[in-house]
């Protein structure tokens, strides 16, 4: 059976879809950004939670805040990406359920009352979040380097509150020279899928 979706697409989202390293200095627009949130927006989280929350890093004082938070191989990919996104969990999300949620308004006290369990929730639906996010910046034509190679406190302390967790560092733009790794290989699908 063949996939429904164009072939060219499934290059675009996948197949032909790397980490880039560099990056060209080509801006990338609030227009950009924008048509990116309106398509991944979709994606489907547990009670639409949505904990995903993205910091847009633009300015040359803030790109220089967390660049030194960068573990040192990740710096200058960050230092010169157009556009670098701080993606995290939003801790609170329970207090959008009722309206994100109308269905059941009453998820917000019945399962995340307790801080653990939002935690524990945000975390799994913002990182499902994060990869919707890399497929919409794909979408749009341009390439995404996502790192989790930071300090993560120092980058909640520098950018964040109490109430986020970051997930990861997104850099985001026109790829650059030499800007991909060979690529990995992969699993087939007999080592991961199970019938039972």
């Amino acid at each position: 059976m063949s996939l429904v979706l164009d072939p060219a697409a499934q290059d675009l989202l996948f197949r032909e879809a790397r980490t880039a390293n560099t990056f060209t200095d080509e801006p990338v627009t609030d227009e950009q950004v924008q048509a990116i949130y309106d398509l991944v927006k979709y994606g489907p989280t547990a009670f639409n939670q949505t904990p995903l929350r993205i910091t847009l890093v633009r300015s040359a004082e803030a790109r220089e805040r967390l660049v030194k938070h960068m573990a040192e191989g990740n710096q200058p990919k960050t230092a010169t990406a157009p556009l670098v996104a701080i993606l995290s969990a939003d801790n609170e999300f329970h207090e959008e359920l009722p309206a994100l949620f109308p269905a059941f308004p009453q998820a917000k006290d019945v399962f995340f009352a307790e801080r653990p369990a939002r935690e524990g929730s945000a975390a799994l639906n913002a990182a499902l979040q994060a990869a919707y996010f890399i497929v919409g910046v794909r979408a749009a034509g341009l390439a995404a380097g996502p790192m989790t190679g930071f300090d993560f406190e120092g980058v909640r302390k520098e950018f964040l509150d109490d109430d986020h967790t970051p997930l990861m560092v997104v850099n985001i733009g026109k790829p650059g020279a030499d800007a991909w790794y060979p690529r990995s290989p992969r699993l087939a699908y007999e080592d991961v899928i199970t019938t039972v």
